[in-house]
């Protein structure tokens, strides 16, 4: 899995993370805090503008000057006096109707009160409220003015601006952010140490490096075909992957490997050896109770020191197979590639009579070329009934074609339908093979002929194989089926190998008849069901 690379490392996530946490825990401090003071500020506001509203409210100056028995003009400055001393915004005194008879600005008075809120108030009600008159928000607390007798006269508004009650609550967050400060300088050299030390422990890796890291390992593992087991000094095993569990699963062992000492899973194990030694053991086989493994053995070191081993295995039958068909796939692109080939020559020609304006030739060109083909299709397909090996056999005659060769098939040959398909598969590793051995031996022969013939008789498939190239001694016949012998130079030697191979599996015979100078023929027989008799 791709990982996108983020934006911080492991020392700054974690100075964020440890920063954040303790920056979010004073600030919710400081959320409860600051609203306790908040609420606390502006009680103790309201309770002294309240007070002071009371004190004005019983003032005998103000309610005689209210009920007429002393002149109005004498509040003004006793509520000023008030206000200077209580350091308030404003005490106003207003009459029954409304009208200012004390403000701090003195071309207020006369005026109506502004704000809306002293309804309740001039109905003897006495409450709190949040309103903008002329000097801002404010917070007043309104009390009625009653003369002895019970009769209102009139009302007190005594107000603080909302700006001061806020910078009340101001100064006394200071001390938080303080706190909320000192708190983040421990947090962020606290988160630098641990980080650091982190790091260290993790060779300097981040986190991501070592998921990443994680990750691909266990995927490629898991995603082999080898099966992989690594051991440490004590010889216990650290690793398996699952290729390895199924192959121990099939030889018998079961459970879980990863613990156990190898010599209890695999005793005649050579990773105990390459541990002594130190040196790798490639390419080996081990007997694995009835399972033939090819192994490699590498130790492992970590700063030149041994550390363990580790070995990778798989079935060699399964190796073999996947030579036998990577050889057979070979052969079908080479018969296709041939096909091809001989098509763009054609083409070629056929281009060039155009340009030439030979028409008349071409069209005889084209007949012939075509009822030629059109024969060669007809007659393979009516002899051999496998529409696979009826198309390689139709590639290997053009590219015989192609090296200037004839392979030319028997007028009674026939092959039926299989039963099993998968034998197919085998019959073309056979036939392709001989055929290509012939081709070589034809090579450097002035008559370069190929003749094959298919025969089926009651379960028993004849293939004959017969070229004029030049012979085949006795001493060369008891060795050409040995993997890696050949005449023609080194890297060679696999095809007739191959042949021999697959018809051990179909039980299969081969002959070879040959004389030096008079060509070799190959006579195969091996049992062969027809889907015909099948049904």
């Amino acid at each position: 899995m791709r990982m996108g690379k983020p934006f911080f490392s492991l020392q700054t996530i974690m100075t964020l993370l440890v920063c954040g946490v303790v920056a979010l825990s004073l600030a919710v401090t400081d959320i409860l805090i600051s609203q306790e003071v908040a609420d606390n500020t502006q009680k103790n506001l309201a309770n002294k503008a309240k007070n002071i509203a009371r004190i004005v409210a019983h003032s005998p100056l103000v309610i005689e000057a209210l009920n007429g028995q002393r002149a109005d003009t004498e509040i003004q400055p006793f509520a000023n006096e008030i206000r200077q001393i209580t350091s308030v915004e404003f005490v106003v005194v207003m009459d029954m109707k409304g009208t200012r008879k004390s403000h701090p600005d003195i071309n207020k008075v006369g005026q109506p009160f502004v704000g809306g809120d002293e309804g309740e108030a001039l109905k003897g009600q006495e409450y709190f409220s949040y309103a903008k008159g002329t000097l801002g928000m404010s917070l007043r607390a309104f009390t009625p003015i009653v003369t002895s007798t019970g009769k209102q006269v009139g009302a007190v508004a005594v107000g603080i601006l909302l700006n001061d009650v806020n910078q009340a609550v101001a100064q006394s967050r200071q001390i938080i952010y303080i706190s909320i400060g000192f708190g983040l300088l421990v947090g962020v050299i606290g988160a630098l140490f641990l980080a650091r030390k982190i790091k260290k422990v993790m060779f300097g890796l981040e986190p991501r490096e070592i998921a990443k890291m994680l990750e691909e390992r266990s995927a490629m593992l898991e995603s082999v075909r080898e099966g992989i087991l690594a051991i440490d000094n004590d010889s216990r095993i650290t690793l398996s992957n699952a290729a390895a569990l199924r192959l121990f699963n099939r030889a018998g062992i079961l459970g879980d490997l990863v613990g156990k000492k190898i010599t209890d899973c695999v005793p005649n194990t050579r990773m105990l050896h390459v541990l002594e030694t130190g040196n790798a053991e490639l390419d080996q086989e081990l007997d694995l109770f009835g399972i033939t493994l090819v192994t490699n053995v590498i130790p492992l070191c970590v700063n030149g020191k041994s550390v363990g081993a580790i070995a990778t295995f798989r079935d060699k039958t399964e190796i073999k197979q996947m030579a036998e068909e990577l050889t057979s796939v070979l052969l079908y692109a080479e018969a296709l590639r041939s096909q091809a080939h001989e098509f763009m020559n054609k083409l070629h020609v056929i281009l060039g009579m155009v340009h030439m304006k030979y028409y008349d030739q071409l069209s005889t060109y084209i007949s012939r070329i075509a009822h030629q083909h059109q024969s060669e299709i007809g007659f393979i397909t009516r002899h051999i009934k496998d529409p696979v090996l009826a198309g390689f056999i139709l590639g290997k005659m053009s590219y015989a074609r192609e090296v200037g060769a004839e392979l030319v098939l028997f007028e009674e040959c026939f092959l039926p339908e299989p039963a099993d398909p998968e034998v197919i598969h085998e019959i073309v590793t056979v036939f392709g093979n001989l055929v290509d051995n012939a081709l070589e031996a034809v090579v450097d022969c002035p008559f370069k002929r190929i003749e094959v013939n298919f025969s089926y008789d009651e379960g028993v498939l004849s293939i004959e194989v017969r070229d004029t190239g030049p012979g085949i001694n006795d001493e060369l016949k008891s060795q050409i089926f040995t993997k890696g012998y050949s005449t023609k130079g080194p890297n060679r030697g696999l095809g007739l190998y191959l042949v021999k191979h697959s018809l051990e599996k179909l039980n299969g015979k081969i002959e070879i008849l040959s004389e030096e100078g008079q060509g070799t023929q190959f006579k195969v027989s091996l049992p062969y069901k027809s889907k015909d008799e099948m049904e």
